[in-house]
């Protein structure tokens, strides 16, 4: 009996993480960049009540007799399937068309890591270095802080990363520099680190982290074009999202009643000794 009360248990725990994670879904379904997680379930190590037997000639084999323990949670995944592009005209908004990630470090040289980031809505600050909301810099394929030369009036930037200027006068000039795009083997491996940055770890590159162009200037690399003027918007299905926080409230409510219903049974086998 008190194995159903701690099934229940396991299954209350298993579903609020899926709410949580639902709930955190719903709520950046706005924030640019942003993948969307989900959970899995796996169930927990049965209890063997009776072993498995062999068959014999002169007598059949005999199933093993198991009893499930719950749930628990399998893992946390994060779907990196691409978001929706929105449009901006903006030069300094900056969309992946493919699998790469920004590199950004909160230094010039970009020896604090470099992080890594979908969200592409990018600023020059007085310096005119490109750098993020937080004012993280938005690194080059050298491995330092995007910068546009003084003098420069206008700039464009190309599909695969390079700034082109144009100066007082008109003429447009590639500065050779181009924006970093990271190619990740493995970007569910990714950990979370808040601002819509991401920080490697030993599960998601076995490699150093190469900081290369874009696809359209490097085709092998596998990273994707550069789309100026928009941005990336989240990966999140609300449709999805209220159809699983459905199941989950559901499921929910049927594990409660597991333990409700385990305890009205052994409450009745309390009030036989009276």
């Amino acid at each position: 009996m008190l194995r159903s009360l701690y099934s229940g248990v396991s299954g209350m725990r298993g579903f609020q993480t899926k709410l949580d994670v639902i709930g955190n879904n719903i709520a950046n379904v706005n924030t640019v960049g942003f993948k969307t997680g989900r959970v899995m379930f796996k169930d927990i190590l049965s209890q063997t009540v009776a072993g498995v037997s062999a068959p014999t000639e002169e007598r059949g084999g005999v199933n093993s007799k198991q009893i499930g323990l719950g749930v628990t949670v399998a893992a946390v995944d994060t779907i990196h399937t691409p978001g929706s592009a929105m449009t901006t005209n903006k030069p300094t908004d900056l969309r992946i068309d493919g699998d790469g990630f920004f590199a950004v470090s909160s230094m010039v040289d970009g020896g604090d890591g470099p992080y890594l980031t979908r969200a592409g809505n990018f600023e020059l600050d007085a310096l005119n270095r490109l750098v993020n909301a937080d004012g993280m810099f938005v690194l080059n394929t050298e491995g330092t802080a995007v910068t546009l030369e003084d003098g420069v009036t206008a700039f464009s930037i190309s599909q695969n990363g390079e700034i082109i200027s144009v100066a007082a006068d008109g003429t447009a000039t590639p500065t050779g520099q181009l924006i970093a795009v990271a190619k990740v083997t493995n970007p569910a491996g990714l950990e979370k680190i808040g601002g819509n940055m991401y920080r490697m770890t030993p599960n998601s590159n076995t490699e150093e982290l190469d900081l290369g162009a874009a696809t359209a200037a490097n085709p092998e690399t596998g990273t994707g074009a550069i789309i100026s003027g928009q941005l990336e918007m989240s990966n999140v299905d609300l449709t999805s999202e209220f159809t699983e926080m459905i199941i989950a409230q559901r499921g929910f409510q049927s594990n409660s009643r597991i333990i409700t219903t385990s305890d009205e049974v052994l409450q009745e086998v309390v009030n036989l000794k009276r």
